[in-house]
């Protein structure tokens, strides 16, 4: 097994040395084409997030085995180049937890676990190790320059999700009684956004922002998303950000979640499972830009240099292109930016 330069095995000023260029992506299956390695490997990223879906092992004509497709993945000549060359940080969405659409029912999430924690070298030592799901955070950079990675696990404590009458799509549920990320890795995330950092970049394999489309998302559980807005704004926490993946299409969206600043979402996804065909796009009152076709990963650029920071939330495609951006500006990350009633 190739060992794996996850942040928690980074030594102290590794973890301190700024970090300006972020690579992220979802949805790989290590026995497709990849066509996108050329690309990412040239935007040179310092850090690399796999965002869930990173192997497939759900009976979609792989072999329903942790341990084969996380070899297939390991042995992956674009997985191999980022081990070299960058740090990575990694959570899980249903492929790769084991099975479609699951949550805190899947039998073998023990197992699924286990494997992760193997294949991604998670320390001895480290909580994910000793406790249930693969929650996990991360801090790059010295004071005024941080980046805090905040890595979230929507599958392991994850309630049942309710469908329409027709048993066919997934509808909003708003029973109090359901979660998505259960009790204690709620109380963990409201002490991670107290800890001192210039931008957070919370890591949700399911889109947050986005409301309309009928499948997998933070709205099919209501009462979930108004307590992550709500515990984002409790904690004062500045520079929030989310990315998602998912969805085998690239979208960004943004809107006032009431926590004093706009909220982006940007999705990438999928890095070699996207429709390459022509596709409509998915309702999303929140969209500020949308690539439907084609495989693709996200990007985000910080510019410290300017004397309020420069963000750049960029999706690529395999050309290296930019199919979406938007700029903005630390400051607009900032509690009073936007007056909500």
């Amino acid at each position: 097994m190739l060992p794996v330069a996850l942040a928690l095995s980074l030594s102290t000023a590794q973890v301190e040395t700024p970090i300006s260029r972020i690579a992220l992506g979802s949805c790989f299956n290590s026995r497709l084409e990849m066509r996108l390695w050329p690309a990412v490997q040239a935007s040179k990223p310092e850090v690399f997030i796999w965002m869930g879906d990173n192997t497939y092992v759900d009976g979609q004509g792989n072999s329903l085995d942790h341990a084969t497709e996380y070899k297939l993945l390991g042995q992956d000549p674009g997985f191999q180049w980022l081990e070299k060359n960058t740090k990575q940080l990694a959570t899980w969405d249903d492929h790769d937890y084991g099975l479609n659409d699951a949550g805190v029912e899947y039998p073998k999430k023990v197992q699924a676990q286990a494997a992760f924690n193997e294949f991604w070298k998670v320390p001895a030592d480290s909580p994910r190790r000793k406790r249930e799901g693969i929650y996990d955070s991360t801090t790059f950079g010295p004071e005024g320059k941080r980046i805090q990675v905040i890595l979230l696990d929507t599958r392991y404590f994850r309630s049942p999700l309710k469908r329409d009458t027709d048993n066919r799509r997934y509808v909003g549920d708003p029973d109090p009684e359901k979660t998505i990320l259960g009790p204690a890795q709620w109380m963990w995330l409201a002490e991670e956004l107290k800890k001192p950092a210039e931008l957070r970049i919370i890591v949700s394999s399911i889109q947050v922002v986005s409301e309309d489309h009928p499948f997998e998302k933070w709205m099919n559980h209501p009462l979930e998303r108004a307590k992550l807005f709500a515990t984002i704004k409790d904690s004062q926490a500045s520079g929030v950000m989310f990315v998602s993946g998912d969805r085998h299409m690239a979208d960004l969206s943004a809107m006032d979640g009431g926590v004093g600043y706009p909220l982006y979402d940007l999705t990438s996804s999928a890095l070699n499972r996207s429709n390459r065909g022509w596709r409509l796009p998915e309702k999303n009152q929140h969209r500020i830009g949308s690539m439907v076709t084609g495989d693709n990963f996200g990007f985000i650029a910080v510019d410290w240099s300017k004397p309020d920071p420069e963000v750049k939330l960029q999706v690529r495609d395999q050309d290296g292109e930019n199919t979406i951006q938007t700029k903005l500006n630390l400051s607009w990350l900032k509690p009073g930016r936007i007056r909500t009633p």
